[in-house]
């Protein structure tokens, strides 16, 4: 219940961990997405208000020129006491910019050139003293505007004009802020959905830790069963020798003999758990001791002493080797492997039934069969029948020895030498065990 509990926990804290990335990217991404968007639609409009100061600049030098040279009054500046009268409007192309000329002490003096827009002349802020910088600036309490304001000189300093330009930005503050909407509606709805995908990719990254977890306490509950079995066994027939403690062994032969048995098994399910925990730690090709073998003739020599079981039984053992090559492995673990394989067909078969190994190459692979036809496996065994402690018929198994760790055994073995097992009905009846190892 504990490690459940805690893995609930870390299931949580992995789906709030998830959601906070996730929201946050959203975030970086949608205010960095504003601000791009905010930048480039007004640096447009402070280009511009600099483009049309330029023009006022270049105007003036040629201006100034003519006045050096010919005496010619600058016309530049909007006085209607010169015989010239110049309109500042007519000086610059853009037509959404207003322009606004100011004295030395910051009076409008071309207010006919205003329009509409001079009866908000309380709003036009002016700050002398921050000049050639971009402003923005309210007007009306609802016109919104950037300004840029300059200095032009006259060889007269009494003649010194300040210049305001003025860019009415409605339509691009509306857009600005129109684009923030769409990004906090996004933003708000990503954070929605980083929630659904936290949830699903914790789900789908807790899964193996879960199954593990299920599986390596279902391991230890079944490893606890199998082991307090022979214990209980022997711990039974132990105190049974002691209440009677001057009989002669022979006389207690049968409580000794059981004892030894269940002594023996325990041994064996001690060394089998070992190799299925180094065969989980180490299933690479380095920790094997491979060397070039004769499959078909190592087959054969396994085999031997099975055909003469086979036939005390009533049974028969068929050989069918047609690899003919040789193969790299590691001969005492295949050797392992072939022998479970085999004990398996034996204890699964009756008298008359026939067991068969075959041998070929294809796909360049060695083909290792071994059929039977012995009593078989159910559509649900053939799922679960490289599970460890897995067993067709528990009582059965456990009556002629077996922990249904052999084929869990097997199943490491050939993982390390990078082949493939699997297991297969038989027709009419029995079971085909198929091995392929590489080359």
């Amino acid at each position: 219940m504990g490690e459940q509990a805690n893995l609930k926990k870390q299931f949580i804290l992995h789906i709030m961990y998830n959601m906070v990335a996730f929201s946050a990217i959203f975030a970086i991404f949608g205010m960095a997405m504003y601000v791009m968007v905010r930048n480039i639609t007004f640096s447009s409009i402070d280009n511009q208000l600099k483009e049309a100061q330029n023009k006022f600049v270049n105007i003036n030098e040629k201006l100034e020129v003519l006045y050096d040279v010919f005496g010619v009054e600058n016309y530049l500046f909007f006085d209607r006491n010169v015989n010239v009268d110049y309109s500042l409007s007519q000086r610059i192309d853009n037509p959404q910019i207003t322009c606004i000329l100011r004295n030395q002490e910051e009076k409008i003096m071309n207010e006919d050139d205003l329009g509409r827009i001079s009866e908000y002349e309380a709003d036009f802020a002016f700050d002398k003293s921050k000049l050639n910088t971009i402003y923005e600036l309210k007007i009306g309490s609802k016109y919104s505007y950037r300004g840029l304001n300059f200095l032009i000189k006259s060889a007269d300093s009494s003649k010194d004009r300040y210049i305001q330009l003025l860019m009415n930005v409605d339509s691009e503050i509306s857009l600005v802020n129109n684009y923030r909407k769409i990004i906090t509606y996004g933003v708000i709805l990503g954070i929605l959905l980083s929630g659904i995908a936290s949830f699903i990719l914790s789900s789908k990254t807790l899964k193996p830790i879960q199954e593990t977890l299920k599986k390596q306490t279902e391991f230890v509950e079944n490893a606890s069963h199998e082991l307090r079995t022979p214990l209980t066994i022997i711990q039974a027939k132990q105190e049974l020798l002691l209440q009677e403690p001057n009989a002669k062994i022979i006389d207690k032969s049968e409580e000794i003999m059981l004892t030894l048995s269940e002594t023996k098994r325990l041994s064996k399910l001690t060394k089998d758990l070992m190799i299925l925990l180094r065969g989980s730690d180490s299933k690479k090709a380095k920790n094997l001791q491979k060397e070039d073998v004769q499959i078909d003739e190592l087959i054969q020599n396994i085999a031997s002493p099975y055909m003469e079981i086979a036939t005390t039984q009533g049974k028969e053992l068929i050989l069918n080797l047609n690899f003919q090559k040789d193969i790299s492995i590691d001969t005492n673990k295949i050797h392992q492997l072939l022998v479970i394989l085999l004990d398996n067909s034996i204890k699964y078969t009756e008298k008359g039934d026939t067991i068969q190994i075959n041998t070929f190459f294809k796909d360049n692979k060695c083909h290792i069969e071994v059929m039977d036809t012995g009593i078989g496996i159910s559509d649900k065994g053939l799922k679960h029948i490289f599970d460890r402690f897995y067993r067709e018929d528990k009582a059965r198994n456990r009556a002629t020895g077996g922990s249904g760790l052999g084929l869990s055994i097997a199943t490491t073995i050939v993982n390390a030498h990078n082949g493939t097992i699997k297991a297969l009905h038989n027709t009419p009846k029995g079971t085909i065990f198929v091995v392929r190892l590489p080359r």
